[in-house]
């Protein structure tokens, strides 16, 4: 189908604004991600803390948000998009804000490592440590162990499955939910949708062979579950998922794709593609209804994974 129209005004406006110079200063880069400065609504929350907490090399600067009401509240670890090597904390604070207060549980949103300077696997390494510190100290945060979910958009995405990989794999707490918002999980460019969406929809093919290109410093570590899940040959025991793509992504027939395994696996699973948006819709829901339809299906998908 044709694009949104609101879509297509967002999508005018980005293509309107400066190029990214991905060839420049890497930190300039990500100054000028941050400075897009999308659409947001002032969303308050009963209380946010910034701290740092304890990594597998050096500390992790994580916020936490806090819900109103009583707890203890259910905990959702959060891991920002950016293709491991834009993006942070602030660039997602609209997104943890809408979820915290949507789905009235704690969030912990994650500031993971980044690429080049921490290849693969620190970004992984960190989500996981993140996740069963956010176990460990639930109690103390007002949140309940019993109920964790882990989530992320497109590179968090990515992280959020991968990080349900290796709590089954190495052990840690039982996640009742996996919510991957057009994720990333495979090195792949040969999909359909990398040919039909290849440029012109805000993220490019040639946007995700230099991500990957900088996230990975050995290109044969593609071939890793931990980076490609997709290439995990038994996704079985897996928490229950909530895939979400859309129709003008590079990324969605993998995100698609990983949300058929899932099911083949017999792991709960619910996809839904959003026809006529296009890759970064579901932080743009001021602008975009569709955008808020689709943060509303996340956090009914967390209150009923919660629920259970």
């Amino acid at each position: 189908m044709p694009l949104d129209p609101q879509a297509k005004v967002m999508l005018d406006a980005l293509a309107a604004a400066p190029p990214f110079d991905m060839e420049g200063d890497i930190n300039e880069f990500r100054t000028q991600f941050a400075d897009m400065g999308l659409p947001s609504e002032a969303i308050e929350v009963a209380h946010t803390e910034d701290r740092s907490i304890p990594g597998p090399d050096g500390e992790i600067p994580i916020r936490i948000y806090t819900p109103e009401g009583e707890g203890p509240h259910p905990i959702l670890v959060y891991f920002h998009g950016g293709g491991w090597v834009i993006g942070n904390i602030e660039t997602h604070d609209g997104t943890c804000r809408e979820l915290c207060r949507g789905a009235s549980a704690l969030v912990i949103s994650v500031e993971y490592r980044l690429a080049p300077e921490h290849p693969f696997p620190a970004a992984p390494e960190d989500c996981y440590a993140a996740t069963l510190w956010a176990a460990q100290e639930a109690s103390s945060l007002g949140g309940d162990p019993g109920r964790i979910a882990v989530g992320g958009d497109s590179a968090g995405g990515n992280l959020a499955a991968v990080t349900s990989l290796m709590i089954r794999e190495r052990g840690g707490p039982t996640l009742r939910h996996q919510l991957l918002i057009y994720p990333v999980t495979d090195c792949s460019f040969e999909t359909p949708s990398y040919e039909e969406n290849a440029e012109g929809y805000f993220l490019t093919r040639d946007m995700m062979k230099w991500f990957w290109g900088k996230y990975l410093a050995d290109p044969q570590a593609g071939d890793d579950p931990l980076a490609s899940p997709l290439r995990a040959s038994d996704l079985s025991g897996l928490p229950s998922a909530t895939v979400i793509t859309a129709e003008f992504d590079p990324l969605r027939d993998e995100g698609e794709h990983y949300a058929k395994r899932l099911k083949e696996a017999h792991v709960e699973t619910r996809v839904s593609r959003y026809d006529g948006l296009f890759h970064g819709f579901f932080g743009m829901g001021a602008a975009m209804d569709r955008a808020r339809d689709a943060v509303n299906e996340a956090i009914d998908a967390l209150e009923n994974a919660f629920a259970q």
